[in-house]
């Protein structure tokens, strides 16, 4: 009887027990978010007190609560206490736009413009220049007020401020008549041109259209070209080839409208009217940059249907003409290879030519492999075996360093001394170096911004964290080590790759034991990986190669749906998962069945079986239908004649297609090396980079 009673009592003190109070600086976040801004600082006031070390945080949102609550003293004092904080905080950017403000609503403009001006910040755009329009509003320095709000309106015209600052600048007008100074012609084309770099084409458009009727001169032309350039860009290119086809302008604008003009007639296939435009480029603006694009396009036009008597002369001229281009160094790398695959006599001077004029160029790996085996071809296997240890050395995990492997092991390679005078030659070039080895051991920096990061999770602000790793991982602390923090914390095996990816860029330059084995498991993940292996294993597929694949097509993410409606981890269209669900044995079929991880593998294994089959084993060609289609691989391989399946590889005309079968390729040698059998469950837990 006692015993009933006593578990009916605690039972009822159970119900009316009183839930765990939110970390204070989450309610503190939630209250401000409702604008209960005496609760928000009640608790941001907690907050402060309870974790110290991210303080900072805390005190920013008590400035936002002060000054929305009308306690501009308050608002002050708390951001200045996060700009002077340290370690240095991510908010001390927007505390100084808190602090200007409720110093210019407490009626000390001058000191919010010396501290909005302070040459030492970089403050937030256009917030900043918004605000010390304001100010100066405020000091009745209407011109001044005038050309920040200006800088809002005409700089940044798709910014949540541009209506501010076009609404400050109406009253303005009307306040000052005649004396309101107007904006310079070339600020006005910089409105337009800023709207069409956001992609608002019908904005940009209007407002050409109203600059070529109100201004006059060489920015008149600029503006009337940029009106057919607005069509161009929003696809609405018959408008633009007829507009600008007929359209009178001079100087720099005519060379713009060239460029445009051959950029349409590309599209619609008028090649009649491109060689007009590169003839009139080439006879009056030699030395336009326009031209230099115009090249570029028409390159690739003449590449995509490998007319190399036409491409190499135009990439010729790019490279020649327009060595500081961005795109100098590819159609340098275009006309080279296309001389190697006509097996021309300058192609190996070329190929040279290109590491001495372009040692950063994406390419450097590919023209040390294939002036290697050039060497090889003249039987200078001392040459080759300097060129492909260089390969293995600096670019140790791009894919022509895994081909250069396997030149290595041919014997008379292998037995040969690197050539000294090519090894020379090599050290001579201006080949950036590679990255050294990641550091396992944390600095006090870095520990202190993953620690931080922690505190900020305990604090019930766990939305935070990631902004503070990133911060840290640019200021000071070590980024692949906050990259592997961010990856063990997250959720998923996507999300862990795609923060390594984001902070960790030069990484296939890295040996493999330069890093420790974590850090290469977060950038190649395989989950799923009994179902990865069943399906691989039942249709007679390396899994390692899957995984490559489905690392390129979706990095492991199951939900992933790209733009063209392809689903799941081996990115399956609807059509032909339906077609393969009949194949294999399903008698229903419903597209949320490829975001099932088990069945898309065993539907992309399936047709991954197919096309290797339809292509006699054969990877390249494989890789290449799955990405592109078969239909424009049979095209492309008759394109040339392959010695070796690298020729066929890089032939391919389409960028993302000859990137991503390197790329599974490459991925999966490192997913063979990760998890071939016998490594240890234990190598596979995630790791604490902080420990």
């Amino acid at each position: 009887m006692r015993t009933g009673l006593l578990a009916a009592l605690a039972a009822l003190i159970a119900s009316q027990t009183v839930p765990a109070a939110a970390p204070p600086l989450g309610a503190g976040l939630d209250s401000l978010n409702r604008k209960d801004y005496q609760s928000a600082i009640s608790s941001l006031r907690a907050a402060r007190k309870a974790f110290p070390a991210i303080g900072d945080y805390a005190a920013f949102s008590l400035a936002e609560a002060h000054a929305a609550s009308g306690d501009q003293a308050q608002a002050i004092e708390a951001a200045r206490f996060v700009r002077a904080f340290q370690p240095p905080s991510p908010m001390a950017a927007k505390a100084v736009l808190v602090e200007a403000g409720a110093l210019l609503d407490s009626g000390a403009p001058r000191d919010a413009i010396q501290l909005l001006r302070d040459p030492a910040r970089t403050l937030p755009e256009p917030d900043a220049s918004l605000l010390l329009g304001a100010a100066y509003h405020a000091l009745n320095n209407l011109p001044e007020a005038v050309r920040w709000y200006q800088r809002v309106y005409y700089g940044y015209p798709a910014s949540d401020g541009a209506p501010k600052a076009s609404e400050a600048l109406a009253a303005l007008r009307q306040k000052l008549g005649s004396d309101y100074p107007p904006a310079m012609p070339a600020r006005r084309l910089e409105r337009a041109d800023a709207l069409l770099a956001a992609r608002q084409y019908a904005r940009a458009k209007a407002e050409y259209k109203e600059l070529a009727m109100s201004l006059s001169g060489p920015l008149r032309d600029m503006a009337a070209v940029r009106i057919g350039a607005a069509d161009y860009e929003s696809r609405a290119t018959t408008a633009a080839f007829s507009y600008l086809s007929t359209l009178k302008v001079a100087g720099e604008a005519e060379a713009e409208r060239l460029y445009y003009t051959l950029a349409a007639a590309r599209r619609l296939n008028r090649e009649d009217v491109m060689a007009s435009a590169l003839h009139h480029l080439l006879e009056r603006h030699t030395t336009s940059p326009w031209r230099g694009k115009a090249l570029v396009s028409a390159g690739n036009h003449y590449l995509l249907s490998n007319r190399f008597a036409e491409y190499e002369p135009v990439f010729d001229a790019c490279a020649d003409d327009f060595p500081d281009l961005a795109d100098a160094s590819y159609c340098h790398w275009k006309a080279t290879w296309s001389r190697y695959l006509r097996r021309h006599a300058a192609a190996r001077k070329m190929m040279a030519g290109h590491l001495e004029r372009f040692p950063e160029s994406s390419k450097a790996s590919a023209a040390l492999y294939y002036l290697g085996r050039l060497a090889e071809d003249a039987k200078n296997h001392a040459a080759a075996r300097a060129y492909f240890d260089f390969i293995v050395t600096r670019y140790p995990g791009h894919y022509y360093a895994g081909i250069a492997r396997q030149r290595l092991e041919h014997a008379a390679v292998a037995k040969a001394q690197p050539a000294e005078q090519v090894t020379q030659w090599l050290g001579a070039l201006n080949i950036p170096p590679a990255p050294g080895p990641v550091d396992p051991e944390a600095t006090p920096e870095t520990r202190q911004r993953i620690e931080r990061a922690r505190l900020l999770k305990e604090a019930g602000a766990a939305h935070l964290a990631t902004g503070e790793l990133r911060y840290g991982a640019g200021n000071g602390a070590q980024a692949h080590l906050v990259a592997m923090e961010l990856a063990r914390q997250s959720a998923t095996p996507h999300q862990s790759m795609r923060w390594m990816k984001s902070l960790v860029r030069d990484y296939f330059s890295l040996p493999a034991e330069s890093a420790p084995e974590p850090f290469w498991r977060y950038l190649f993940p395989m989950p799923f990986e009994k179902d990865l292996r069943r399906w691989a294993g039942a249709a007679d597929l390396d899994p390692h190669i899957v995984a490559g694949l489905i690392r390129q097509e979706s990095e492991f993410d199951p939900r992933a749906v790209s733009r063209a409606k392809a689903y799941g981890l081996t990115q399956i269209l609807p059509s032909t998962g339906r077609t393969l669900a009949r194949r294999a044995g399903y008698k229903k079929f419903s597209t949320r069945m490829l975001m099932q991880p088990a069945v898309n593998l065993r539907l992309g294994t399936l047709y991954l079986r197919m096309l290797l089959n339809q292509w006699d084993g054969r990877w390249e060609e494989t890789l290449a239908s799955y990405n592109a289609g078969k239909s424009r691989v049979d095209l492309w391989k008759t394109w040339g004649e392959f010695r070796e399946a690298s020729e066929f590889i890089e032939t391919i005309p389409f960028t993302e297609t000859r990137e991503y079968v390197q790329a599974v390729l490459r991925n999966a040698e490192v997913y063979r090396r990760l998890y071939s059998s016998g490594t240890s469950a234990a190598a596979r837990r995630k790791p604490d980079p902080s420990s």
